[in-house]
């Protein structure tokens, strides 16, 4: 930890045993062309990535200087944060009795006001809530562990960033065949989940008991089958639907 003091987000020698020996290897792949492997203690470079997570400071605040940002930025870039936070979920996940990768999700989105110094570029306004800012969009399994996240303005509908959800679900957690979403999501969806091999369920707020009540409807499978025997589309190869051509 050097002369500074710690930060209340440091990792403890405990959580640092559970990702140190990944974060070794991958230090071990990056030796320089002069054959030295960096001066720099790695868990002092992701404490400050935690602080400045949970602070939102200025990178260049941070300690060790320059190099935070760096390893970062070089985490981000070739999937390593990805890789390290998909570890932990499926340690968490085995240690709840549950297998490594979830066969069911469930998906939400929520408007947040921007900061003043946001570019208006990435930023809408969610009209039905009336929030100017962003929008994120979480893909989460049964334990409330994050799948995936998309953010987007917030004038971007919840429909359009469940489509964007399913596909990083699919493509990176092939295991899941249902999602929950509330009614706040069309559709559209349910058929986009169909042709990917998900089946997306409605719930809605039940007001005798907490959480969600599974919502009795026609699944989105059984939906396109049905339009499929009723000519309303063609179903070329397994889970592939377009519009049937009118008088055929």
């Amino acid at each position: 930890m050097g002369d500074r003091k710690p930060y209340p987000s440091d990792v403890t020698d405990a959580q640092w045993a559970l990702i140190w020996p990944f974060l070794r290897a991958w230090k071990a792949r990056r030796v320089s062309v002069s054959g030295h492997q960096g001066d720099y203690d790695l868990r002092e470079i992701v404490n400050p990535i935690l602080y400045q997570n949970r602070t939102g400071c200025q990178w260049a605040y941070l300690p060790p200087k320059s190099a935070t940002y760096y390893y970062f930025a070089l985490w981000r870039d070739d999937g390593t944060d990805q890789t390290i936070h998909d570890l932990l979920r499926c340690q968490a996940r085995e240690k709840a009795g549950r297998a490594e990768d979830p066969t069911a999700i469930v998906l939400d989105t929520q408007s947040i006001r921007a900061a003043n110094h946001v570019p208006a570029s990435t930023t809408g306004k969610d009209v039905g809530k009336k929030v100017p800012g962003r929008k994120r969009g979480l893909a989460v399994d049964r334990l409330g562990l994050v799948i995936a996240v998309v953010v987007t303005a917030a004038s971007v509908t919840d429909n359009a960033i469940g489509i964007q959800l399913l596909d990083k679900v699919v493509a990176h957690t092939p295991t899941v065949t249902r999602a929950w979403v509330d009614a706040g999501f069309k559709q559209e969806l349910a058929l986009h989940g169909a042709v990917l091999g998900v089946d997306v369920e409605v719930v809605k707020r039940s007001d005798t008991r907490p959480g969600f009540v599974p919502k009795h409807v026609e699944s989105a499978r059984a939906k396109l089958k049905r339009m499929v025997k009723h000519h309303i589309l063609t179903e070329h190869q397994p889970g592939v639907f377009t519009l049937t051509p009118k008088g055929t």
